[in-house]
């Protein structure tokens, strides 16, 4: 059981990580951004990079903020994804 969670929390992280990826790539489309795929990625990513988009200004036409944003996701979400290991297995639920 706890093995599934484990998994599951995994592919969500990742398929938010690639979701936040495709979301910079798209913007260099402004064809991707108004499609209803593009559309429904910024309605899911932006409003965790519009964190990131408060504190770090673009620098000219470069945006800088995804590359700060998806570092410290890499780095929050391994932290948490371990943590969540480490309960599941003081609960016992390995």
């Amino acid at each position: 059981m706890g093995t599934t969670i484990l998994v599951i929390a995994d592919y969500i992280y990742d398929i938010y990580y690639w979701l936040i990826l495709i979301n910079i790539f798209g913007s260099w489309f402004p064809q991707f951004q108004t499609s209803k795929i593009g559309t429904l990625v910024g309605k899911l990513v932006n409003p965790y990079l519009s964190v990131f988009r408060k504190f770090i200004p673009p620098l000219g036409m470069i945006d800088f903020s995804p590359i700060i944003a998806i570092l410290a996701y890499s780095f929050i979400g391994r932290f948490a994804l371990e943590g969540l290991r480490q309960l599941l297995m003081m609960i016992g639920a390995f």
